[in-house]
């Protein structure tokens, strides 16, 4: 089943287009009036340089004006010759036929009864397009007019393709697909969401998961921030460092920048509460400090990172280079990619 977009909205063609395989555009003078369209000639023209193929309507009162007006538009200067649409009726298959004989494709539409259809195919229509959703609308059996135009032109070899239009909802494409129509041309809106479905979009989220898991390593989300102070250092410079890093914590460093420690915003509230100000100026050799912090090699898999955060709850985690740390991994950093929960905060 080929795939046509039913639009006049260029920004709408341009995306269309991006999937590759659109086979062609059809539209109506109603779309080019919502869409506030003056110039229709220049719309045309523009259109036919964009798509694979253009339907465009060939309007007018008897078979001599439906020809005036296909030439008319032909002499516009058009990137290919369009398939002129030519809505059903007596006057509107005679223009059919002389519009066949003369080389030209024509889609007959508004169709809403087999014999509408009948009378298209044997003009020689190229298309034949009844109307989903606007049967429907009405309480007619579309579905049903659809099957017996296919069955009508298997069993007696008419060149027409059934086209599926006034497509509504992604059900519709579904019903065209299930029906063996040739053709569906459908609004750019349903068109974008043939390819959702919550159960695809919670797959993908769980294998882009595993896989960041198994292939990213601490070194690739870590911050540039490294918030270090040796343990001679006041209380008043790691509020400093914390509050420039927007991290939590400060890793403690001994005399040859090995990992000696942590002190985290918890703890700096605990001292203030139990001590008082009085221990901003004072050093972390002398106030004291977790001397067994939790630490993780800068090459290690997420994967151990996050078993790690969910065994000892905590916040964050010193990344290290051997004995040096290199920086720190924050519980938050691995929520924002989809690795841990909200409850782990």
């Amino acid at each position: 089943m080929e795939l046509y977009l039913d639009s006049v909205d260029f920004k709408e063609i341009e995306a269309a287009l991006d999937f590759g395989f659109i086979k062609g555009l059809t539209t109506t003078p109603t779309f080019m009036h919502r869409h506030g369209i003056t110039d229709i000639d220049g719309a045309i023209v523009k259109l036919s340089k964009m798509v694979p193929e253009l339907q465009v309507e060939a309007l007018g009162n008897n078979p001599d004006e439906i020809l005036a007006e296909a030439e008319r538009l032909l002499g516009l200067g058009l990137a290919k010759p369009p398939v002129f649409k030519v809505p059903i009726s007596n006057e509107g298959v005679k223009a059919c036929k002389r519009l066949t004989d003369k080389g030209h494709r024509v889609n007959v539409h508004l169709i809403y009864t087999l014999n509408q259809a009948y009378m298209a195919m044997e003009a020689g229509a190229a298309f034949i397009c009844p109307l989903a959703g606007r049967m429907q609308d009405q309480g007619h059996d579309a579905i049903q007019l659809f099957e017996q135009c296919v069955e009508v032109i298997d069993r007696y070899g008419y060149n027409a393709k059934v086209m599926f239009s006034s497509v509504r909802h992604a059900e519709h494409v579904r019903q065209a697909m299930l029906t063996g129509v040739h053709v569906c041309t459908m609004p750019y809106s349903v068109m974008k969401n043939l390819c959702e479905n919550t159960l695809t979009a919670l797959g993908t989220a769980q294998f882009r998961e595993h896989t960041q898991l198994m292939t990213m390593r601490v070194k690739d989300v870590i911050r540039a921030a490294n918030p270090v102070c040796q343990t001679s250092e006041t209380l008043t410079n790691a509020m400093v460092k914390m509050t420039e890093s927007r991290l939590g914590v400060v890793t403690l460093v001994d005399a040859a920048g090995a990992v000696a420690g942590v002190f985290t915003d918890g703890d700096l509230r605990r001292k203030l509460q139990s001590d008082g100000r009085g221990i901003l100026d004072k050093s972390f050799a002398a106030i004291g400090f977790s001397k067994s912090p939790l630490t993780i090699d800068r090459d290690s898999l997420l994967n151990d990172a996050v078993k790690v955060f969910k065994k000892a709850e905590v916040d964050s985690i010193v990344v290290v280079n051997g004995t040096k740390p290199v920086g720190v991994l924050d519980v938050q950093d691995l929520i924002k990619l989809g690795l841990l929960g909200q409850e782990h905060l």
